[in-house]
């Protein structure tokens, strides 16, 4: 019976190969190379660790780049439980469907933000003092899984505070909001993030800053073995991380515990109010949470990370189901209010998307729904952030309409990756051919202060100066005969704007527009 449903599969997807084959086929050719397929995997944003695909990756490598591929040759290279993935891939399926554009924009900001030499590492532990100041990496993992990183993206680090966000969801997995919150509140402290103060409830006032933090720690398995509760959260930044497992750096774990008089400060001081829960064993919650802050990564896997909370808690590049979705929407709205330390207001501001940062200059973004973005540079402002994961966050949002409010703002400028340029041209030029056809000047100098051709036409041609003589609209045609490069553009039927003049009986569009096509070709457009 196996075999029999695993031939049904196989037969399923020959048509799906067929198609991802015909796409990526030159004109006039009934081959394409090795190569072809490598480039199209990376157009699409497919990486070749990806697990979803490894078993075409592995057929891949069996042929020699050059080695051309007729259709049944690649009916043997794409693995049938690949197909259909591959196939939304290079159908531009993917939430962000020109990749490479994404890719090379994002490269322009990290080059010019790589110039960015302000800063200091953090030295209050001699492993943090250590780190090479000029490391510099920056990964993005969308919710379909598309992958890059650039820099030192193969260098691991101590995630610190980057791990209040995870803790924060395992314990809201496992005990529900309100029993979380009966020990922890969530509300911005407007104070340091280790100050010693507690909320009006004497509760620390969110998960986000070191007490809420260690209260969190409390939370996570309580009356477990140590090892057994470090394990269990081992695992889900494995499972976050899309199969990976992340590393353990026990010297900093040990300076952590040894420098920690504040953290201890804090705890004993939540103690003293009676924040922790009963029974609660403080000195292992100080450990438990000092080995969180040692856990180690890099920014692939805090890329996949990112994406999982922008995916709404399953995993992009396993399917996993990490966390439920109602935690997510908990975390990333503390993140967004609470997660860049005394610099969190400003952030929410002007960058606008939920992060979380830690002192070793490792910072994660989420784009829900979009996309996760890790980045890591070791020097630090005066606010404990990383200066260039800052200064990235906002030319991020400077370039892509990321900001959570973007979408309320109509600003041309910005670039949403996820539409395809096709669907943007569309409808700039539908927008543009409607104010045409209302006479609506202002609205069409809007436009094209947003940088949308004036002579952008439709499906059928058509463009705003066929519009406004069709509907007789004079000063709106005037207006466009001095901007228009081409002002006898032929729509489908083969019909200037003149030829619509006519046939609607607008004499006085008609006079202006014989008037411009009478001009020399230097006085026109």
């Amino acid at each position: 019976m196996g075999a029999d449903i695993v031939a049904l599969h196989e037969q399923s997807q020959g048509p799906v190969i067929e198609k991802v084959f015909d796409a990526l086929l030159p004109d006039g050719s009934d081959t394409i190379l090795v190569e072809d397929v490598y480039a199209a995997l990376a157009a699409c944003g497919l990486d070749l660790q990806d697990r979803r695909i490894r078993e075409t990756v592995r057929n891949l490598k069996r042929h020699a780049k050059g080695q051309k591929l007729d259709r049944e040759g690649f009916r043997e290279i794409v693995a049938p439980e690949n197909a259909s993935l591959i196939a939304r891939g290079v159908a531009g399926d993917f939430i962000i469907p020109n990749f490479t554009s994404f890719q090379r924009r994002i490269g322009d900001i990290f080059e010019e933000v790589s110039k960015v030499e302000s800063g200091q590492v953090a030295n209050y532990i001699p492993q943090l003092a250590s780190v090479d100041p000029d490391l510099f990496a920056v990964a993005v993992c969308t919710v379909d899984g598309q992958q890059f990183s650039l820099g030192d993206d193969h260098e691991s680090f101590c995630v610190q505070s980057t791990c209040k966000p995870v803790s924060y969801a395992i314990a809201l997995d496992a005990l529900g909001r309100d029993a979380v919150h009966r020990h922890v509140g969530r509300e911005p402290s407007g104070r340091g993030f280790n100050e010693l103060t507690l909320n009006q409830n004497d509760l620390p006032h969110n998960p986000m800053i070191n007490a809420g933090a260690i209260m969190t720690a409390s939370l996570i398995n309580p009356g477990r073995p140590l090892a057994e509760r470090f394990s269990s959260v081992m695992d889900v930044w494995k499972r976050l991380s899309g199969g990976r497992r992340c590393g353990f750096d026990n010297a900093v774990f040990l300076s952590e515990k040894e420098t920690a008089d504040r953290n201890f400060a804090l705890a004993y001081f939540m103690r003293e109010h009676g924040a922790f829960p009963p029974g609660t064993d403080l000195l292992q919650t100080l450990d438990f949470y000092f080995q969180q802050c040692s856990i180690t990564t890099d920014v692939r896997q805090m890329a996949n990370l990112a994406a999982t909370y922008a995916n709404g808690g399953v995993c992009p590049t396993t399917s996993d189901h990490v966390f439920r979705a109602e935690t997510v929407k908990d975390v990333l709205s503390l993140m967004y209010s609470c997660g860049m330390y005394d610099f969190s207001g400003e952030y929410a501001f002007s960058v606008g998307i939920p992060a979380k940062s830690g002192v070793s200059g490792a910072l994660f973004m989420v784009v829900p729904g979009v996309c996760g973005i890790a980045l890591y540079s070791p020097k630090l402002d005066v606010l404990g952030n990383s200066v260039r994961g800052v200064e990235f966050s906002r030319r991020l949002v400077e370039t892509f309409a990321f900001h959570t409010y973007a979408g309320i703002v109509d600003d041309q400028d910005l670039v949403d990756p996820r539409r395809p340029r096709v669907e943007r041209d569309a409808e700039a030029a539908a927008y543009l051919c409607s104010a045409a056809a209302r006479g609506d000047i202002g609205e069409i100098r809007r436009l094209i202060a947003s940088h949308i051709d004036p002579c952008t036409a439709d499906y059928d041609g058509r463009t705003a100066l066929h519009l406004a003589a069709s509907e007789g609209e004079e000063k709106a045609v005037r207006y466009l005969l001095t901007i228009c490069k081409d002002i006898r553009p032929l729509d489908r039927w083969g019909n200037s704007p003149l030829d619509d003049a006519r046939r609607e009986g607008h004499a006085g569009t008609e006079a202006i527009l014989e008037e411009a096509y009478a001009a020399p070709a230097e006085d026109q457009g």
